[in-house]
């Protein structure tokens, strides 16, 4: 039985793997005001990685976290009854900073 080297024991997620894309959304434009950003998060993804990632990515610090499990939403098509599925939200709020959640370059 071999033993596992400390690079492969400390495997840590691609911050783009846990943050997978901004919430564009009425609700979530209101939530900016307050330094309230919503992001769609990998299901698997718990709050520190999400911390971890979104501080990583944007280079900001965050607050705190609160994250929302939503069941996809049961729907009839052609074929019979099809299933969306289900998403993790992540509504993050930064301590200081804000997040150009479009990320263009400026006209």
């Amino acid at each position: 039985m071999s033993r596992r080297t400390p690079s492969e024991r400390d495997h840590r997620k691609d911050p783009r793997d846990v943050v997978l894309a901004p919430v564009v959304s009425e609700k979530s434009y209101g939530l900016i005001d307050e330094g309230k950003y919503t992001f769609l998060v990998d299901p698997r993804s718990n709050k520190t990685e999400i911390k971890l990632a979104v501080e990583k990515i944007f280079s900001v610090k965050v607050d705190s976290i609160n994250t929302i499990n939503r069941a996809g939403k049961r729907k009839r098509t052609k074929f019979g009854w099809g299933q969306r599925k289900n998403t993790k939200r992540a509504i993050v709020t930064l301590k200081d900073g804000t997040i150009d959640i479009f990320g263009g370059p400026l006209s």
